[in-house]
């Protein structure tokens, strides 16, 4: 059996709620779902050291990133009963308040989807390396620690 392809899950900039939605209607013709659960990541304008984050820009090891997901995504599908997953990162500027990861997961049953995603989203935040650089109101900097 042929491996795979390696999807491409980056996007420029934040991660529209228009795109959100389309992802989600696109699904209603899939009738053997019972189930979807999405995770969106926004960027929080945190006070650090009396400063105000305004925005993260996201950088990556692309093809080493993408190769991370996918695995993720083959992992998650053997583990867990799913009819289909998306996972989108925003690369570039993301302003506080906007969406920089989109993860939509999809069973024949709800338990299912809770337990995938967060599976899913704990071995991103663990395994794929996506850089954030804190942007602050006085437009100083510093790469951003996940917590």
């Amino acid at each position: 059996m042929a491996d795979k392809k390696i999807k491409n899950v980056f996007r420029q900039g934040a991660i529209s709620s228009g795109f959100i939605g389309e992802s989600i209607h696109k699904h209603q013709t899939k009738t053997s779902i019972g189930a979807h659960n999405i995770f969106l990541g926004q960027v929080r304008a945190d006070v650090i050291d009396d400063k105000t984050v305004t925005a993260i820009e996201y950088t990556a090891y692309e093809d080493m990133a993408n190769a991370k997901f996918h695995d993720i995504r083959e992992a998650a599908f053997e583990k867990f009963e799913l009819t289909c997953m998306h996972i989108y990162h925003s690369l570039g500027t993301v302003k506080a308040g906007e969406i920089c990861l989109f993860v939509f997961v999809s069973s024949p049953r709800r338990k299912v989807v809770f337990e995938a995603l967060e599976f899913i989203v704990e071995a991103i935040k663990a395994d794929v390396p996506v850089f954030g650089k804190e942007i602050f109101e006085d437009e100083s900097h510093q790469w951003k620690k996940n917590t």
